[in-house]
């Protein structure tokens, strides 16, 4: 394993700011995740790993410690029952694991198509868009344990999956190092078309050419991504951003009852008994934000309000400053926070 000092971290993320890593180093095998994990220990510094850097905020600071980038590939199948199993090594580009998938036509993550970054991060965050999270597809997660210094593999159940949520970035943040993800897909399984966005897209390909399937789906999922800026596209202003920035706010019903009385009804989705998710998009532009605002260099995005987006030569307080406006304005209109999605590291 090769440690480099004083690495440039903002060229690895999709927002492209922050500063330097102390040190840096890639992990292309298990052995050097455990290598790594023991070079930090032995001199007591910090240890962040990073996958594709889609879904970070680097301080202008950087990172005063190792930071282990995940490099590890490979993809292994077995099939049992009309269920196709697959081993995917942390470091596998998600968005060409969902196109390998749909092209096996198994169905389960077509509605996660075009979201960047590394199969790595899909457990942390419990991934998901379009009415699919990769919580009702994970199998198993493979993992160095930090503490007890040994790899583990825990089923679903023990990965305390959530909205947005997993043990990984909450109770147990910084203790495991995800290498590798074991999906259960069905295999022939028809494509998930419950969001209205998707409905719509699809409508007049239904019309034209009959039902559509697992890659007819996954591509509307691309073409609405890529409309709303959230597809990573090289070029484009918009997609300098770390995709959406907010989570959905889950509220009661009534407090969502509330809100409707003193104005337009906000849109919402059932979240379970007596909860509803709101899009943060629409509280934000009701809180009085358009499309393309700007603050410096930081700004949202010219075609969706949820994305933030560096404009070039931005930095991170930038980006901070910006969402912090925001979710002042979202509270004290509706008296509901605004909860980051990007975790920041080096703050």
């Amino acid at each position: 394993m090769i440690v480099k000092e004083n690495e440039a971290l903002a060229p690895l993320t999709t927002l492209g700011v922050g500063g330097r890593a102390r040190w840096f180093a890639e992990a292309v095998t298990e052995a050097d995740v455990v290598e790594a994990a023991g070079w930090a220990r032995t001199r007591g510094v910090s240890l962040f790993v990073l996958g594709g850097g889609s879904n970070v905020l680097i301080s202008d600071a950087g990172f005063d410690g190792m930071t282990l980038q995940i490099k590890t590939r490979g993809v292994g199948t077995e099939d049992a029952c009309g269920v196709r199993f697959y081993r995917v090594a942390a470091g596998e580009d998600w968005d060409d694991f969902v196109s390998r998938a749909v092209a096996e036509n198994c169905a389960g993550i077509e509605c996660l198509a075009g979201i960047p970054g590394t199969v790595g991060g899909t457990p942390v965050q419990n991934v998901g868009a379009y009415g699919q999270e990769v919580a009702s597809v994970v199998e198993r997660v493979r993992a160095f344990d930090l503490e007890r210094r040994e790899f583990v593999e825990l089923p679903a159940e023990d990965c305390g999956f959530s909205y947005r949520r997993s043990r990984f970035n909450s109770d147990d943040r910084a203790r495991f190092v995800v290498t590798r993800v074991d999906y259960r897909l069905h295999r022939g399984g028809s494509p998930t078309i419950a969001y209205p966005d998707v409905q719509r897209a699809l409508c007049e390909r239904e019309r034209a050419a009959g039902k559509p399937g697992l890659a007819d789906v996954a591509d509307a999922v691309r073409r609405i991504r890529r409309l709303k800026g959230m597809l990573k596209v090289e070029g484009d202003p918009d997609c300098r951003s770390a995709g959406s920035f907010f989570k959905n706010p889950v509220i009661t019903a009534e407090r969502c009852g509330e809100i409707a009385a003193r104005g337009a009804p906000p849109p919402s989705f059932a979240a379970g008994p007596g909860l509803v998710k709101v899009p943060a998009a629409w509280l934000i532009e009701q809180a009085g934000f358009a499309k393309g605002y700007s603050l410096g260099a930081a700004g949202i995005s010219s075609r969706h309000t949820l994305a933030l987006v560096n404009r070039g030569g931005g930095s991170a307080a930038e980006i901070l400053s910006l969402a912090g406006e925001i979710s002042a304005r979202v509270e004290e209109r509706f008296g509901i926070r605004l909860e980051m999605e990007p975790v920041k590291i080096g703050f």
